[in-house]
């Protein structure tokens, strides 16, 4: 029988003791003290420094979780001014931003990336509502309606998919998709409050489009689909579809299409229950090409696992998570790395129910209860 995602993580709080219970808050104001600047722009050290549109709307999530209005307007109107053309009730945000060939700090490939949207669009709504900021709201709203507009398209014989970004991504009747851009939870939420916009049709392909991109049980990091044939994974899951699994242990248990994404799923847990450490690289057909996983992969599994009720694998986890905790940082491995950290603050935000999604996917924490 499988077990609540609480229930398990109450299980593992042995592991979780061993560091406090307000471990989130930390990691939080560490990871600003070391990515963010005086702008409040996220950096990514490891990529010169580079500022990407995931970057500002992953710290948005979290500023909200954290109740840091200040921090959080701080970093959309960053995002807003330097990605966003000055309007972003108008433009999608550009994904990469740093120093170009010339030495100049600015836009470097002014396309979107859809998940990027996707998250900023759904934490702009659900910080319009839970600080009461019709702002917020509007300008998510509106960027909701950009995204169905320019980033979903209906494929033939399948149904209406999100492209990872508005170009690019459909070569005649060939189309590539990216599997780690669909967090369920936020096509349902952004369904209930536009019942008349594309989101549930999205919603309601998302558990195929998946399993068509696992085969082998393990999520892969893009998928393309061209008719008659159908869905054809890449060759390798890694840094892009460990949030595969994230996203999908996040799912209330009540929410439509959670069984199925896990089903789709069984590789990475059977993996664990014989190696320690999540793979770095799996090919589409299950095999192993590199067996070490970084630190932030450990993080990302955790939910995955508690909502699979492996309790023992969560404890497992958790352990490796810890042991990598710098003293020096307060953040994950040494030296501690923007993409680990960022799954770290979403699995142990989860851990600590600083936040969860309910069943229709609204963003829920301790100081808003709806």
């Amino acid at each position: 029988m499988k077990l609540s995602l609480l229930f398990v993580f109450v299980m593992a709080a042995g592991a979780q003791a061993a560091c406090g219970s307000d471990v989130w808050p930390s990691v939080w104001k560490n990871y600003a003290d070391r990515f963010m600047d005086e702008q409040v722009r996220v950096i990514d050290h490891d990529a010169d420094d580079r500022t990407t549109s995931e970057a500002q709307a992953y710290a948005m999530f979290f500023a909200l979780v954290a109740n840091d209005r200040s921090r959080f307007d701080r970093l959309l109107g960053w995002a807003e001014r330097n990605l966003g053309s000055g309007d972003l009730e108008r433009s999608l945000p550009a994904w990469l931003w740093g120093r170009g060939a010339n030495a100049q700090w600015g836009v470097l490939d002014p396309n979107s990336a859809s998940d990027a949207d996707l998250w900023m669009a759904y934490t702009l709504i659900e910080a319009g509502r839970a600080w009461n900021e019709s702002r917020y709201e509007t300008l998510g709203r509106a960027l909701a309606n950009r995204i169905a507009t320019d980033e979903i398209v209906e494929l033939p014989t399948f149904g209406s998919v999100l492209l990872p970004g508005a170009k690019g991504f459909q070569r005649a009747d060939v189309y590539r998709l990216n599997p780690s851009y669909l967090p369920l939870q936020i096509f349902v939420r952004l369904a209930q409050l536009d019942p008349g916009g594309p989101w549930q049709h999205v919603a309601d392909r998302i558990p195929a489009l998946v399993k068509n991109s696992a085969p082998g049980g393990f999520a892969t990091d893009w998928v393309e689909f061209s008719p008659p044939d159908g869905f054809t994974p890449s060759a390798v899951g890694s840094f892009d579809a460990i949030r595969v699994y994230l996203w999908a242990g996040l799912l209330d248990h009540a929410t439509p299409g959670r069984e199925q994404i896990l089903e789709a799923l069984p590789g990475m847990a059977a993996r664990l229950r014989t190696n320690p450490v999540p793979p770095a690289k799996v090919s589409a057909a299950g095999g192993v090409a590199d067996p070490n996983g970084p630190i932030g992969f450990s993080a990302a599994v955790l939910p995955y696992l508690a909502a699979l009720g492996e309790a023992r694998l969560v404890d497992q986890q958790m352990s490796r998570l810890q042991s990598a905790a710098d003293a020096r940082t307060g953040l994950y491995g040494t030296p501690a790395r923007y993409y680990d950290q960022n799954l770290a603050l979403f699995a142990i935000g989860a851990i600590e129910r600083r936040f969860w999604f309910d069943a229709g996917g609204a963003l829920v924490t301790p100081w808003h209860r709806r």
